[in-house]
């Protein structure tokens, strides 16, 4: 069982909220050119899961640059893989991101809970 550095094991069930609320997001392999095909992934502020093919060993580092749909915020950050699923995607953590890319997520996640909210007490009318 593998842990990060805040010692969340990622086998755990889900911590944190996470959203599919990407514009887009670009993925780079350290060190290369390509870019990584991929579907907008759900995102929290400590990660979030990529849904792409590509095979990453754990460990591996990627570039990510991401735009949040409801804010706009555009975020762009290291990323560590914790673990690969082949041929579904890759959980990675975000590592060296700025505490204010960190409150960008955090805002994106508020407003979309807002939202669902809204519409949960809408519906329930």
């Amino acid at each position: 069982m593998s842990s990060n550095s805040r010692g969340t094991k990622w086998n755990d069930p889900r911590f944190g909220q996470r959203i599919r609320s990407l514009e887009y997001i670009s993925v780079h392999y350290e060190g290369s050119t390509e870019e990584i095909a991929s579907r907008l992934p759900d995102v929290s502020p400590s990660g979030m899961f990529i849904s792409t093919s590509k095979v990453f060993p754990e460990g591996s580092v990627l570039i990510l640059t991401f735009r949040l749909a409801f804010t706009g915020a555009e975020v762009r950050t290291r990323c560590e893989v914790r673990y690969c699923l082949p041929g579904v995607g890759v959980g990675v953590e975000f590592v060296g991101i700025t505490p204010q890319a960190v409150r960008k997520i955090k805002k994106e996640i508020e407003f979309c809970e807002r939202g669902r909210a809204a519409a949960h007490r809408k519906k329930k009318k």
